[in-house]
């Protein structure tokens, strides 16, 4: 099953490279060659929708299947009691009168056994021993098969489910592949040539600063950022900083226009393509403060924060189970899947349903991590939150602090986990603070959330590392300056532009 999943994800990659190839190379034809227009009818864009259309075609497949079962159905059940039958009553000289004249009734009792096994009431389970016991010569014998044959069918039932389980993991994983394929096809195709009016504009505004533009393509889609690419070269002898080029581009545009981060930095003599898009609204700076628990060299809690394509900035959090070297790598691959799926342009819901699949597949008995993810958009300023099994995350305004609490298993202990999710905006001056449970642990029992809040608010560092300093500082007051778990509190600040 694994490696299916592997194999899959791994051809939608392929066909997309393959895709985004075709593009680059269809950029760099000459001038004296014709292009051919990125339009809505493009036939390169067609074959991704289709491939996107096969892929949830696929996966409404696997929704399509019988769902997980929590109980036995009655074929099992009759097959419980056709195994005992063969097994018991057999060689009893009442067979005959028992399962003829009484079969009826016999067979709803053990409907009721099974039943009762499956609820696990030892009481009622008792109850229904001692009736049968009036009724069968053979009771005990018949008892303990029933009840060998209900472990049997019980632990089918589970490999079923985790099978089950397992298809809907994929059938969700394809589904996201078929929605990024068609964000990709429309990313890559929704893109036309600047208007003659747009064009001519910003050719004469950078001629006039030596840089000679050979052709603007634009994307400008209701529900996205204006992007704009331009394929442009300076004079000879000529180096333009991109930040002017910017600026130039702002003019025209109406609005900040920024390169894509790894952009070129200067434009030479050589034609080249940069893009550009919309400027975010907001910016982020972080910083982190740990202690790793004492007589330990590991900390378990591992973390990542990067600003990502389309004005997202990512944190992740996560805690490994206990401490040590074992914990940072439970943590470590956390975080980690979380980046890569998250930056290759899955939802944060689903890289984290998937970085839990991942967990409980893995088959380490008692191994889990909690998941913590704060997803910021620079552009409006709210933040989305998702959170499995994680400690409280904080939100800072002026004289007011807010809680953001979770009360879901952390990854890696069942398939079917279910992630809290939460939204709140952002404004200028806001601190985000996330931390691992080892830091609220250290607070008095049933008021960790207040006695948190009255640190956060005492604390009055503006740097976002010396804010999480000041926290742990005085969190360890509260447990004799030793730390029994491994802390990490990671704060943000939110500023506009």
């Amino acid at each position: 099953m694994q490696e299916w999943m592997i194999a899959m994800l791994v051809i939608s990659i392929l066909l997309i490279i393959r895709d985004m190839a075709k593009t680059i190379l269809a950029g760099n034809v000459p001038d004296t060659q014709e292009i051919l227009p990125l339009c809505d009818r493009h036939p390169q864009k067609e074959k991704v929708e289709r491939y996107a259309a096969s892929f949830q075609k696929l996966a409404d497949t696997f929704y399509g299947m019988p769902y997980r079962k929590d109980y036995l159905s009655s074929g099992q059940i009759r097959q419980i009691m056709h195994d005992a039958n063969e097994r018991v009553c057999s060689r009893c000289y009442q067979r005959e009168i028992c399962w003829g004249e009484h079969g009826r009734e016999l067979g709803q009792g053990v409907e009721v056994m099974v039943r009762a096994l499956e609820s696990g009431e030892e009481e009622e389970i008792r109850s229904i021993r001692n009736d049968w016991t009036s009724v069968c010569s053979r009771s005990v014998q018949y008892f303990e098969a029933v009840s060998e044959n209900f472990q049997r069918e019980k632990q089918n039932l589970v490999w079923d489910n985790r099978m089950i389980e397992n298809r809907l993991a994929v059938a969700q994983q394809l589904t996201e592949v078929s929605r990024i394929m068609a964000n990709v096809a429309s990313d890559l195709y929704d893109i036309e040539r600047g208007t003659p009016q747009f064009e001519e504009e910003l050719r004469k505004a950078l001629r006039r600063h030596h840089v000679i533009l050979r052709q603007a393509w634009v994307m400008d889609k209701a529900e996205g950022r204006k992007q704009v690419f331009l394929t442009m070269r300076a004079r000879s002898g000529q180096c333009i900083s991109m930040t002017e080029i910017s600026q130039i581009l702002s003019g025209i545009c109406g609005g900040n226009m920024t390169p894509v981060n790894g952009s070129r930095c200067i434009v030479n003599g050589e034609y080249h393509t940069v893009h550009f898009i919309e400027d975010v609204t907001y910016q982020i700076l972080y910083g982190a403060a740990r202690l790793t628990r004492e007589k330990e060299k590991v900390s378990g809690d591992n973390y990542v924060c990067r600003q990502e394509e389309g004005g997202r900035f990512v944190m992740c959090l996560s805690d490994g189970m206990g401490s040590g070297m074992e914990a940072c790598k439970e943590s470590e691959t956390v975080v980690e899947l979380l980046e890569q799926f998250m930056e290759s342009g899955f939802s944060q819901e689903t890289a984290a349903k998937m970085v839990n699949s991942a967990l409980v597949l893995k088959g380490r008995e008692g191994m889990f991590s909690t998941v913590d993810i704060c997803a910021v958009d620079l552009y409006t300023g709210v933040c989305n939150f998702l959170k499995a099994g994680a400690a409280s995350t904080f939100i800072k305004r002026d004289h007011w602090v807010e809680s953001i609490t979770s009360e879901s298993l952390a990854a890696g202990l069942v398939q079917q986990i279910d992630f809290e999710t939460a939204s709140r905006k952002l404004y200028h001056g806001d601190y985000l603070i996330m931390m691992t449970d080892g830091v609220l642990d250290a607070l008095p029992a049933q008021k960790e959330e207040e006695t948190m809040k009255e640190i956060i608010m005492d604390v009055h560092e503006d740097s976002p590392k010396d804010f999480g300093r000041g926290i742990l500082e005085r969190v360890l007051g509260y447990s004799d300056y030793r730390a029994r778990d491994d802390m990490t509190v990671l704060v943000a600040g939110v500023w506009k532009k």
